[in-house]
């Protein structure tokens, strides 16, 4: 049974910084690209930030940022702990959002239950 659980989500002001986890589990962690996505009240749900399969941590991994985080977030994966992990720095108000760990396993999307940030001005 494929499950992804986030965690680290909260309340900070912005210009602060939050990292938020996932941990893995039902399927074969090492091979699959791993994303961060987010909704806010209103939205659509967005990506954020991914990640491909490498042999180690970080090393020969291709990473993607959307505009609106580049610079301020960074993902990695450490494929021992079947985790992913979304440092956000210099956050803002507008990154407000559920953050939602997400893979592909045999074609469909997998989603955990969100982790909730909230940044206060």
């Amino acid at each position: 049974q494929v499950q992804l659980v986030e965690s680290g989500g909260g309340l900070v002001q912005a210009g602060g910084s939050l990292r938020l986890s996932c941990v893995a589990s039902g399927f074969i962690f090492s091979s699959s690209i791993m994303g961060w996505y987010r909704q806010a009240p209103g939205k659509q749900r967005e990506l954020v930030a991914q990640i491909t399969s490498g042999g180690r941590i970080t090393s020969g991994v291709s990473i993607y940022y959307s505009d609106s985080v580049k610079g301020r977030f960074a993902i990695s994966r450490d494929n021992a702990k079947n985790t992913v992990y979304l440092q956000m720095n210099s956050l803002k108000p507008e990154d407000t959002a559920v953050y939602y760990c997400n893979t592909v396993v045999r074609s469909l999307p997998r989603w955990g239950q969100g982790t909730q940030v909230s940044v206060s001005s």
